[in-house]
């Protein structure tokens, strides 16, 4: 390895972690060092939407692992309590804050962790790619236009970033079987089934299942053999995305579901994913916050993608 490329080698691990003392091994330690410090390093992350439901799951999964740190807690409830008291675990010395900039900027956050509401997710991203921070983002509501958006102010910040519909290994696995399935079905629909506080429709896991099912099929679906049904309840059939047709369910007692339903002559095939509890999207979610900052500039959209 040449002088000028084992130099630009240790700029990029260096620019890799921001915190001082990363920065001091990469710059002075031998190449063997300054590669270990790329891999041990201590990740600093943010939680936003740190009182909600998945944010109190995500903050527990950060604290568990040795290798991440947790550093701030953002969310508009319990402002100023102790994150520690709130998930129940003795104080931590973290209080809550409501002003996203200013605690990614205090805390010196590497990685910031969105759990909020599809209202507020695209401007909470913004904010932390103007703070240099790396997103990683669960919450739904996505257009193609504001993902893009954001990818080009990643690309200008020489920011990663990941956003998931959904953080569950397993409903990763239902996406990818139902590609498969679709190169050999002519009709399918998806039901997708959440808890009633869940504030869009349809869920952002149903949407990425039907973008992929129609890039695996590489072809339009048939027409429907009954092209104007008399409908008798508007809605009643669903919503439809280029020939797929989506149905949302809300009810209490639900976490996270969904069934991808495809039919030919005779026979049907069913796959269904099952997130019984908050629990099995941590796993997903430490991923992402592990991998992300070793990812080029520019979003990464699906967990899909870092399997």
């Amino acid at each position: 390895m040449g002088q000028q490329d084992k130099g630009q080698q240790d700029n990029q691990c260096a620019d890799h972690f921001r915190s001082k003392e990363a920065r001091e091994v990469v710059q002075k330690g031998s190449m063997r060092a300054r590669v270990q410090a790329c891999k041990s390093e201590i990740i600093t992350v943010a939680v936003v939407g740190a009182c909600g439901r998945m944010g109190k799951e995500v903050t527990k999964g950060i604290l568990s692992r040795p290798n991440l740190q947790l550093v701030a807690a953002v969310d508009v409830r319990e402002v100023g309590k102790d994150i520690g008291e709130i998930i129940g675990v003795k104080p931590i010395g973290i209080p809550v804050s409501s002003d996203l900039v200013a605690a990614l900027k205090e805390s010196g956050a590497q990685v910031a962790v969105d759990f909020t509401h599809p209202s507020v997710v695209f401007d909470n991203v913004k904010a932390m790619l103007e703070c240099g921070v790396a997103p990683v983002v669960g919450t739904t509501g996505w257009t193609p236009e504001k993902v893009k958006a954001i990818d080009r102010l990643a690309k200008r910040k020489n920011l990663p970033a990941i956003i998931a519909p959904n953080f569950a290994i397993g409903a990763v696995l239902m996406m990818k079987f139902a590609m498969e399935a679709a190169k050999y079905f002519d009709k399918v629909e998806i039901i997708e089934l959440h808890h009633d506080g869940k504030a869009d429709a349809p869920s952002g896991t149903a949407l990425r299942t039907a973008e992929l099912i129609l890039k695996a099929r590489g072809k339009p679906f048939p027409e429907p053999k009954v092209k104007k049904p008399e409908v008798m309840l508007d809605g009643v059939l669903g919503g439809e995305m280029d020939g797929i047709r989506i149905h949302s369910v809300r009810l209490p007692g639900l976490v996270a579901h969904q069934e991808v339903i495809f039919g030919s002559v005779g026979q049907v095939l069913t796959i269904r994913h099952d997130s019984l509890s908050r629990e099995s999207f941590i796993p997903g979610v430490l991923l992402a916050i592990e991998k992300v900052l070793s990812l080029p500039p520019g979003v990464v959209f699906g967990l899909e993608n870092l399997l």
